[in-house]
């Protein structure tokens, strides 16, 4: 894998419940935030062109976040299949761990809105990003 990829996400005042902590909801939002940024970097995808849909999301919450943090999200792609791939999140709020994540994508065709492969330019860039092999 080459460098951790990791986004700055920010605590907005909407972010925040009445406890001020960042309302559990929304650390989805961070997780999507990171997932497109990844995407259009890594893949190489323009917002528009994405075309996966999330098929799985799960969250494990460690500590909440609040104003005075300053969150990040640390996320790799650990399966990559034919037409889905898993990532896996850490958010850290001032380098502690918040929270940890995976989602599992699927690729859909944006005529057919049905699953279709991962295009190949997009699926080697994604396993030379992440020094993942070659699926048989």
């Amino acid at each position: 894998m080459s460098e951790e990829f990791t986004v700055e996400v920010p605590v907005r005042y909407r972010d925040l419940d009445p406890m001020n902590h960042v309302n559990h909801a929304v650390y989805a939002s961070y997780l999507e935030a990171a997932r497109t940024d990844y995407l259009e970097e890594v893949a190489t995808l323009e917002s528009e062109d994405l075309s996966f849909v999330i098929a799985n999301l799960e969250i494990s919450y460690e500590r909440p976040i609040t104003t005075d943090d300053d969150p990040t999200v640390a996320l790799s792609v650990t399966h990559l299949g034919d037409s889905s791939c898993t990532m896996r999140y850490e958010i850290r709020a001032d380098g502690n761990t918040a929270a940890t994540a995976e989602t599992t994508l699927v690729h859909v065709d944006p005529e057919t809105k049905r699953p279709s492969p991962i295009p190949d330019v997009m699926a080697r860039r994604i396993r030379e990003h992440e020094g993942l092999e070659a699926t048989a």
